[in-house]
């Protein structure tokens, strides 16, 4: 008796249904057996190890960026050409009237010695007003002393500048820094002591960010520092905004170039630390493409048990073939059988990974530190890419697999 499938429905459900009962049933030989447990086994732990990868470098970045989070602005308004740019009474109302800014800060800076106790060291200045800790968190940032206040003689300095210089918090004025920046001019003096600008100035507080940051800047309020580079009260060398949460932040922008007549270049958060986002994203599109392809040998051991459950099925083939099966529909089976593999693999990898980042972010299964264990995030983007990764390169296993079934095999 011959069977024949009305449609292509029919066949599709036929081969998918024998596709079910050749997976989950043993085979013939425990040989086979084994080859199968094992490139299931292959297909979880790829699954697994891609998405713990993510989950990583998800957690590291974030990691790495929160450090930038508490020192870069939402937004920071550079000068298109020079050191400084004019900031108007007009474009400061403009400014605070637009629509998305929560808050802005004007910034003095430039490259300054420093000076304290026959100890000196290079270092920038950075001048900040009032309103900066609105733009700011200058708590996160402040581990030792106080923030400045309005006395234009004060400082607060990098945990790494205070180290180089053994300059702790004082709390009264005998033991002052001393600022040197040179004079604006061509050449130098006769008297080499006239071509620097000078300022005293005690250190009452000392922030701390990362070794860079600590290293490189005192921050100072924007009186101290105009009056040490000689900048009128108009002139500024970045200005910082704080955003709101709903802000649109591509109007803000065309908004800000043009209350500046186009002569000012905006940077957000990423622009002012690409080379860090771009290495961050190197690392782990390098990570991902590795264990892509540890996984991509791990899943073609699927391919090597569908050929051998091919070979070990070789009579039922052969039966269904003459009951009126067709060959394309035989190879549906075998494919289906390596696609579900696949899949149940991936869900269970997904599975097993979420639980051991879950255990890590609860208990600390992995430390960079006695304190600090290693830092993870769990993305829905991950287990996308972790799953139709996985399945693709199962399903091109599978039917290169498949393709093994012609008429001499059948015949």
């Amino acid at each position: 008796m011959v069977f024949t499938f009305n449609d292509h429905y029919s066949e599709l459900n036929f081969s998918l249904y024998i596709a079910k009962r050749y997976l989950f049933s043993p085979g013939s030989s425990n040989a086979i057996n084994i080859i199968t447990i094992i490139a299931a086994a292959g297909v979880v732990i790829g699954a697994m190890a891609l998405f713990l990868v993510l989950s990583g470098f998800a957690g590291l970045k974030d990691f790495s960026l929160q450090f930038s989070s508490y020192f870069d602005p939402d937004l920071k308004i550079f000068p298109e050409s020079g050191k400084t740019f004019t900031f108007t009474d007009t474009q400061k109302e403009k400014l605070s009237k637009l629509e998305g800014v929560i808050n802005f800060s004007e910034i003095v800076e430039e490259r300054v010695f420093l000076e304290f106790r026959e100890k000196q060291k290079t270092a920038y200045i950075k001048g900040v007003d009032s309103n900066y800790h609105e733009v700011i968190q200058t708590d996160s940032i402040l581990v030792y002393g106080e923030w400045l206040t309005n006395n234009d003689f004060q400082v607060v300095a990098g945990n790494g500048i205070s180290r180089e210089l053994s300059m702790g918090v004082e709390q009264t004025y005998t033991n002052l820094l001393s600022i040197y920046v040179p004079k604006p001019g061509k050449g130098i003096p006769n008297d080499p002591s006239k071509a620097f600008s000078s300022e005293k100035a005690v250190n009452i507080g000392i922030y701390s960010l990362n070794d860079e940051l600590d290293k490189k800047y005192i921050f100072a309020t924007t009186g101290l520092a105009r009056k040490l580079l000689e900048l009128p009260q108009d002139k500024v060398t970045h200005i910082e905004l704080k955003l709101a949460p709903q802000a649109d932040e591509a109007k803000v922008v065309q908004e800000l170039v043009a209350i500046f007549d186009h002569k000012v270049i905006v940077k957000n958060r990423i622009q002012l630390n690409e080379t860090l986002y771009r290495m961050l994203n190197t690392e782990n599109l390098v990570s991902y493409l590795v264990i892509t392809l540890i996984a991509i040998i791990a899943l073609f051991n699927v391919a090597g048990a569908i050929i051998m459950m091919i070979i070990d099925k070789k009579s039922n083939v052969k039966t269904l073939y003459n009951v009126g099966a067709s060959l394309a529909g035989i190879r549906k089976i075998f494919l289906f059988q390596g696609s579900l593999m696949t899949i149940l693999g991936a869900l269970l990898g997904l599975l097993l990974g979420f639980i051991i980042i879950v255990l890590q972010q609860q208990f600390g299964l992995l430390m960079i530190t006695p304190s600090l264990p290693y830092p993870t995030r769990i993305t829905g983007i991950s287990f996308v890419v972790v799953f139709f990764t996985i399945t693709i390169i199962g399903f091109i296993a599978s039917l290169l697999a498949s393709s093994r079934i012609n008429q001499k095999l059948v015949s």
